[in-house]
């Protein structure tokens, strides 16, 4: 990997000699902050957050400093950057369970928030934050979307080239050659210009296993990786055994790979808080014990990121909100006569060649899809009606929303703040598809987070897995259907632009000015950390790839 030769990160020897990365478990105190009870309302929100503000140090709207000195528009001395997605946290989760995120935060100045786009989803927040685009101009619209052309319904691809518009590493590297970047779990990271990838992904064989595996540039760095680290836990990735083996393997990774290439800008994706949140809301017990392990993970990499000379930035895609049940749009098309199913072996299939309209859920927002543009206006009416849709935007509030892209819905819907959206389309429980049972994040045509529970009605649902996965082993095709089809289950979402105070997403980092205000648009991300990493002898090239939102911010600061 190319070095960059102006900062002086090769001093610093930064191996503490042991792979692990224990953090500094600080001794907790009482939590005075908790979580938030299921049905918390505005009012109490806001009053928490003020709180965890000034818990946590944010500085005042326009003091202009940074950890108690006065901030430069750009750093004399560029230092490279860990882009630290620890996703869904939120103000209100940072507190004494999190010591490690806080102290953190009140050496570098406090948590900043985050505006993001719509939908407030995994995908479409990370293309914000590395491109300074909107949907509009970037195309992730969801974690998934209607693709035309095919006909179908996608979600989690993979390829960097279905982000439409040039990503950060790209940005700097026209700016300085040296500039590297090692994207470690960050979505959409095959086929990437990046220097160093990894990601997920499974081998699936012909006779139906799905065998833990991940994908790397260069490609020997997958075989050294899993060598050192143990194989890929893509079962603690994702479903109903998602835990914090994941982010324990993937903060292993990056350290790897920091301390071996010392690339100017590394990305590093931390999924565990998002798991337990959806699951069982914010306000469940329980939570406080995942705050704890994630703050262990985090802590132990800043640790390690420090005596490297690497500068952390933590940020978040998304926070979590409580929400007490699903809106089912699909259901409302077929009773409305607009979406189609066909019988297959006595399982209803969703049937888009002869749908005339029909809804992509992607948690708290949807995107419909209307065959005749002389029906949008009827559709909308319909899902306008719905309880529990608190908005529906086509035509110009599509465009002021940052939509007007070809794959987006044409009308999008958003939900009520302690409402989410399902996906199907079956009125009975026995005819759904076989899929809808089993973790298949491909197959169904929505975002699905019963994926993460296992079925409450099965006797012993863990032991019929792993009972399926032996049989699949001795060469057997068989269903591992131990996935409920029960909503209610679900106690958390996200994907709203706009949250109660203290549910936003963050931003903690020693940051230059312009961007010390307390709440930043997303895309204002990539301008940041172009300035950090690529520092005042590159103002004037940095300046002028700034987007709109940090020009804003820059005549604002000079008033």
């Amino acid at each position: 990997m190319r070095r960059r030769t102006s900062d002086h990160r090769d001093s610093h020897d930064g191996h503490d000699g042991h792979d692990g990365l224990d953090g500094l478990d600080h001794h907790d105190g009482v939590d005075h902050h908790g979580g938030h009870r299921q049905r918390a309302s505005a009012a109490v929100a806001k009053s928490r957050s003020k709180t965890d503000v000034q818990a946590i140090g944010r500085p005042a709207r326009g003091s202009g400093t940074r950890a108690g000195r006065p901030a430069p528009y750009h750093p004399d001395v560029p230092r490279p950057v860990c882009l630290l997605n620890v996703v869904a946290l939120s103000p209100n989760l940072i507190g004494d369970r999190t010591p490690r995120i806080r102290e953190f935060a009140r050496r570098v100045g406090g948590v900043r928030t985050l505006v993001p786009p719509l939908p407030a989803v995994t995908c479409t927040s990370q293309s914000t934050m590395l491109t300074g685009l909107a949907p509009s101009g970037h195309g992730i619209v969801g974690n998934g979307w209607h693709d035309r052309a095919l006909g179908e319904v996608q979600f989690w691809k993979q390829s960097n080239r279905l982000v439409q518009a040039e990503k950060i590493w790209e940005t700097a590297r026209r700016i300085d050659p040296s500039f590297t970047c090692a994207n470690i779990c960050w979505w959409y990271a095959m086929h990437a210009s990046t220097d160093a990838m990894l990601t997920p992904r499974p081998v699936y064989k012909a006779d139906g296993r799905k065998i833990p595996d991940c994908l790397s540039t260069p490609a020997g760095l997958r075989d050294e990786l899993q060598a050192k680290f143990g194989q890929f836990p893509l079962f603690r990735f994702w479903g109903p055994m998602a835990g914090i083996e994941s982010s324990d393997w993937i903060a292993l990774a990056a350290m790897h790979v920091i301390e071996s290439q010392r690339p100017s800008l590394s990305l590093v994706y931390l999924p565990h808080l998002d798991y337990a949140l959806q699951k069982l809301g914010p306000g469940h017990p329980s939570i406080q014990q995942e705050l704890r392990e994630v703050d262990r993970v985090v802590g132990g990499l800043l640790d390690r990121l420090e005596r490297l000379g690497v500068a952390p930035v933590i940020v978040s895609e998304y926070g979590i909100v409580p929400v007490r049940d699903a809106i089912w749009l699909n259901r409302a098309l077929r009773d409305a006569g607009y979406l189609a199913v066909r019988m297959e072996d006595g399982r209803e299939i969703l049937d888009l060649e002869h749908s005339r309209a029909f809804a992509v859920a992607d948690h708290q927002v949807a995107h419909v899809s209307v065959r005749d543009p002389a029906d949008v206006a009827a559709v909308e009416r319909i899902l306008a009606r719905i309880e529990g849709v608190e908005r529906t935007l086509s035509g110009d509030a599509r465009r002021a929303a940052g939509l007007d892209h070809a794959r987006a819905g044409d009308i999008v819907c958003v939900s009520a703040a302690d409402r989410w959206f399902a996906y199907g389309w079956w009125m009975d429980d026995a005819k759904a598809p076989d899929y809808a049972r089993t973790v298949d994040i491909h197959r169904k045509p929505g975002y699905d987070p019963c994926e993460l529970f296992y079925d409450p009605k099965l006797a012993w649902p863990a032991g019929r897995a792993m009972a399926k996965l032996a049989l699949r082993k001795l060469g057997f095709r068989t269903l591992l259907d131990v996935i409920p089809l029960d909503a209610s289950l679900v106690r958390g979402s996200h994907g709203r632009a706009s949250q109660a105070p203290g549910f936003d997403p963050v931003l903690i980092g020693e940051l230059p000015d312009p961007f010390l205000e307390q709440s930043l648009p997303m895309g204002c991300v990539r301008d940041a950390v172009l300035a950090a990493t690529l520092g005042a002898s590159h103002a004037n090239a940095v300046a002028s790839e700034w987007s709109h939102e940090t020009r804003a911010l820059r005549t604002g600061a000079r008033r």
